[in-house]
């Protein structure tokens, strides 16, 4: 089994650069779902991050004939139990803005009169095959703290309002070069990219 093109299984183009930025030293040719305009869109009925990434690499691959990395990722805050959780993109509704997400949850974090933003970001890899056959699953998480007002244009989802720990700016101050370092996809991706390297360095 060799690897030489890799569907990457989503339509935000942050997020596509990041997976760029972190597969450079590969010999793999990257495409989006942009790249599918058929293909069905893959409802993410899973209660856990691994459910979803599961789920989303399976059907697309299927869909489009091609390795598929697919990723599940999200916010959990302290304070909200761990909300929003696999319901990050959703949380202020089907359709709302990066901002309207972001401006929810400072709202319920403040109603909440908890002291403690304590926050983490989960971020979970799947691989699949064409076929559909899970091939690998990775996980990574990045500690940190929700800021009170929004910090900074870089990045996107909450990241302007995510102080990492160890730093005192958020993930929206920060360059892409160290938050491509310490970020919990980046975390996730050192399991998928020791998989993604036996694959096409054969």
């Amino acid at each position: 089994m060799s690897l030489s093109r890799l569907l990457i299984a989503t339509h935000n183009q942050g997020k596509l650069a990041e997976f760029r930025a972190l597969v450079k030293e590969l010999p793999l040719e990257l495409c989006d779902l942009n790249s599918f305009p058929a293909i069905l869109p893959v409802a993410e009925t899973g209660s856990t991050f691994t459910e979803n990434a599961s789920l989303k690499a399976t059907a697309y691959a299927v869909q489009a004939g091609e390795f598929t990395l697919a990723d599940d990722s999200g916010l959990e805050v302290h304070a909200l139990g761990g909300a929003p959780g696999v319901l990050s993109a959703r949380y202020a509704g089907a359709g709302a803005s990066d901002f309207e997400r972001t401006e929810k949850l400072l709202r319920e974090v403040l109603e909440t009169a908890d002291a403690d933003r304590a926050a983490r970001f989960v971020s979970v890899i799947a691989i699949a095959d064409a076929s559909g056959a899970i091939l690998n699953v990775s996980t990574g998480v990045c500690n940190g703290t929700i800021s009170r007002t929004p910090r900074g244009k870089n990045g996107f989802g909450y990241d302007p309002i995510f102080i990492p720990e160890g730093f005192d700016k958020t993930f929206g101050e920060l360059p892409a070069a160290v938050k491509n370092e310490i970020s919990h996809r980046a975390r996730a991706f050192q399991g998928a990219a020791d998989f993604l390297r036996s694959l096409t360095l054969r």
